[in-house]
């Protein structure tokens, strides 16, 4: 309850003065004479999450368990504070995982950063976010659904903090770049010498078209620095899109031990069937074991086999801020250690909203 409040108070602070205040009834506010109007800030969010039943599952502890869960829930408040100048202050909660202690719905900040824009380029100083999925999750269009790949097999981090710079080369936003310098924490406070650089290019040649070639090293103690290589192609139509991903991690294990090497490959389509229906699909293909699949939060994965996720599902919007998306996604095992482990399988009503 007291960390509730404090968030609540923050978010609070930032809100001008004016925007909870009123003029005397007898005396109408003034400006100042050489102060120009300040625009004033926007709040916004939004929430999703699922009615789910796990069907089957490679560990039978989570078979037929069944329940509704918020995967995330976002508030934040954005405002111009001058002509090139904004700040955003968001925080995030959600319900805990199958491998997650925390059973409360406790908030946490997730953006806080200040922007300053020139032209075509932008640059950020604080918590904001990472380059590893931001483009790849635009355009596959259903976070509320399941994670891209790379988020999803926890090969980095949604935010991250430091400075990060981004923006296009040429006035038609043709080819475009995303520099980050960062520590490497994700959202937690940084306490050690390392670093993080990660550098995305964006090339859109022809309408519909978009390419991205991507790459990150992280220095970690202890020889175990990590680095990741992605390439990603789409193409987008308003009646549909379709996108290709191919990433490699490389986990340095320390000295006199071999790297770990870890591929995974995707793809997806979505297509409009009617005004207010869409019909998604999508593949993800590990090529590797992935040593951390077990934690992850609301479909753990084997960590001792290869692994196909299958996901197919409608996007359904009675009103354009609601969207109702029934569901599934099955994941299917190569052989392990020992044996080939159980399919999972779990049927979803997701529900997503904005405000």
């Amino acid at each position: 309850m007291k960390r509730s409040l404090s968030v609540l108070v923050l978010l609070a602070a930032l809100v001008p003065a004016g925007a909870w205040a009123q003029a005397p009834p007898d005396k109408p506010a003034e400006k100042p004479a050489d102060k120009p109007a300040e625009k004033p800030g926007k709040w916004s969010g939004y929430m999703f999450g699922d009615f789910y039943y796990y069907a089957a599952n490679h560990d039978k502890t989570f078979e037929k368990q069944n329940g509704l869960w918020f995967r995330r829930i976002y508030l934040g408040y954005d405002r111009e504070i001058a002509s090139n100048w904004a700040i955003r202050v968001r925080m995030e909660a959600s319900s805990k995982g199958f491998n997650e202690t925390s059973d409360r719905l406790n908030p946490f900040l997730k953006d806080a950063y200040l922007k300053w824009t020139k032209g075509r380029h932008s640059a950020f100083i604080g918590l904001s976010p990472s380059p590893t999925w931001e483009l790849i999750e635009s355009i596959w269009g259903y976070r509320s659904v399941e994670k891209t790949p790379l988020d999803l097999q926890k090969f980095g981090g949604s935010r991250d903090l430091g400075l990060a710079f981004k923006g296009n080369f040429d006035a038609k936003k043709k080819f475009g770049y995303n520099l980050f310098i960062g520590t490497g924490t994700d959202t937690k406070s940084e306490t050690d010498k390392d670093k993080k650089l990660y550098l995305a290019l964006q090339a859109r040649p022809a309408l519909g078209w978009v390419l991205e070639g991507y790459l990150d090293r992280e220095n970690r103690k202890d020889d175990k620095d990590v680095s990741t290589v992605q390439l990603f192609s789409a193409y987008e139509h308003k009646k549909g899109r379709v996108g290709v991903q191919y990433a490699r991690q490389t986990r340095r294990q320390g000295a006199g031990k071999a790297d770990l090497k870890l591929d995974v490959v995707s793809a997806f389509a979505a297509g409009r069937l009617k005004d207010k229906a869409w019909l998604y699909g999508r593949f993800d293909r590990m090529l590797d074991p992935n040593p951390d699949g077990a934690k992850i939060a609301y479909i753990p994965f084997d960590p001792t086999a290869k692994s196909n996720l299958f996901i197919v599902g409608l996007d359904l919007m009675p009103i354009g801020a609601v969207h109702l998306m029934p569901n599934v996604e099955i994941v299917t095992y190569g052989r392990g250690k020992s044996t080939k482990p159980d399919s999972d399988v779990i049927g979803r009503l997701t529900f997503y909203y904005t405000f």
